[in-house]
């Protein structure tokens, strides 16, 4: 495989200055430096950033059945919408890591909070479906895909040099917590108000936390005068020039080469990561988690129980207590993650997902028996696991390219959505049930397993043999 050549031309060039170093801890604190710690207010104003644009995460569920009832829709067409939403949601995600860095992060995430909201609040006054692709799919799919992982990769990276994998699963409870606030909730309105009043609810909760991203998130620590939590003064100062986490020269070569600012900039290091096994094994490893978690449970497990006659509440509150189990599951696998081999944990996550996937059939019932009460605690505890430690595996390789590799990612994931939402919706309208459903979602969460030990180690670099920042070859992977 041919490597870009990043070594530094014969003509002579203007060297910059270097980076003034950071200060001591115990030393006097300079002029601009903020006393307030700033990196926990940034971590709780993302965290209310995503919760606040998951609230349509719990909307196609359901809203389903209402608009099928009400419209004369099929499950297909509106899972079509559904489906336009995830597949945005995910293709917006590498861009957005650029656009932060264009625009900052503030401007990107509250013009996407609010293209959330007008999203969620015109459909109310809609009448063909269309109109619901349009605003479900296109509106909404890119808001929430600029509010997506890519955004909590950037996040993770600027502001935290240790317990990366603890924080990422902290900041992607997030958007569990969003579908555990909204999800019975949003049910309790459908039920006895409309689902239009559900729908304002959305909106309201999106514009809800614009305030709070433009007045109280930071861009960088050397905005208000601080270090990356855990960070040294050597990282500090390779912080303050944009050099810190450049791992692999091949996807993150020279900081001249690799400019995320420009357009083709997420093409580039599609390109460039796309040329090693790596990139792919996560690829489909992550499409498959989101054709068996957003696309085909979190869409139709509700209609799937209302099949066997479980009142939607019931059904809803079931997805619910899953979202409880997924804010403790995701936490403590970013816990796990700094200290265990994250290829082995997304092999333990895919196949027990696998294996409660070909079991569910057998468990609906018109009431939430102990069986599905297990199932919901143990899928919820597995539900976005994945997050962790496949983000681990980006910064470990891709480095100051990570947060748009994995946007990448991030598409993979929504366009298995997307595909699972429609071929599961398809699936029920042509032979009655779900049932063939989760039977294929569950041969690919084994598939997945297997994909995640396929995943190669970098190969340990040397001084006299190239390595990462020297602009010579390294070896691409190794198992």
């Amino acid at each position: 495989m041919d490597k870009l050549d990043t070594t530094a031309p014969d003509t002579p060039t203007e060297t910059p200055d270097p980076a003034p170093p950071a200060p001591a801890a115990n030393s006097p604190r300079p002029r601009g430096t903020s006393r307030l710690p700033w990196v926990w207010i940034v971590l709780g104003v993302s965290f209310l950033a995503l919760t606040g644009a998951s609230g349509f995460r719990a909307v196609p569920g359901v809203m389903m059945d209402p608009l099928h009832a009400e419209f004369g829709w099929s499950h297909a067409s509106i899972a079509t919408a559904a489906s336009v939403n995830m597949v945005l949601y995910g293709a917006v995600s590498p861009f957005a890591a650029s656009w932060m860095e264009k625009y900052g992060i503030r401007p990107v995430v509250s013009t996407a909070l609010l293209l959330i909201a007008v999203g969620s609040a015109l459909p109310t006054a809609m009448g063909a479906s269309w109109q619901l692709t349009l605003y479900w799919g296109v509106l909404v799919g890119t808001g929430s895909g600029a509010v997506a992982l890519a955004f909590v990769g950037t996040v993770t990276n600027r502001w935290f040099a240790e317990h990366r994998g603890l924080v990422t699963g902290v900041l992607t409870a997030g958007s569990t917590a969003g579908q555990l606030v909204f999800m019975p909730l949003l049910a309790w309105l459908v039920e006895h108000t409309g689902w239009r009043l559900a729908s304002f609810t959305v909106a309201a909760a999106a514009i809800g936390v614009i305030p709070l991203v433009l007045f109280l998130l930071r861009e960088h620590p050397r905005d208000v005068g601080q270090r990356p939590f855990g960070a040294s003064g050597e990282e500090a100062a390779a912080d303050a020039v944009g050099t810190a986490g450049a791992k692999d020269p091949e996807v993150a070569p020279a900081q001249a080469d690799f400019n995320p600012l420009g357009v083709t900039g997420p093409f580039q290091v599609l390109w460039r990561a796309g040329r090693g096994r790596t990139f792919w094994m996560l690829f489909g490893g992550f499409a498959i988690c989101g054709a068996t978690t957003t696309g085909l449970v979190q869409t139709h497990f509700i209609p799937a129980a209302g099949d066997h006659m479980m009142p939607q509440t019931t059904a809803a509150g079931l997805l619910a207590m899953a979202g409880i189990f997924d804010l403790i599951g995701t936490v403590a696998s970013g816990w796990l993650t700094d200290r265990f081999n994250p290829r082995v944990l997304l092999f333990v996550y895919y196949g027990l997902r696998g294996g409660s996937l070909l079991v569910l059939p057998s468990l609906f019932d018109r009431s939430a028996t102990p069986s599905m009460l297990l199932f919901a605690i143990f899928y919820g505890l597995d539900w976005v696991a994945t997050v962790p430690p496949t983000l681990a595996l980006c910064q470990e390789r891709y480095g100051a390219a990570s947060a748009v590799v994995f946007g990448w990612l991030w598409t993979a994931h929504q366009v298995g959505a997307g595909a699972a939402a429609i071929l599961a919706g398809a699936v029920r309208d042509e032979l009655g049930d779900y049932a063939s459903a989760w039977y294929g979602a569950g041969a690919l969460c084994l598939l997945a397993a297997v994909m995640a030990l396929a995943i190669g180690r970098r190969a340990p670099s040397t001084p006299d043999h190239g390595g990462p920042g020297t602009g010579a070859p390294t070896t691409e992977e190794t198992v």
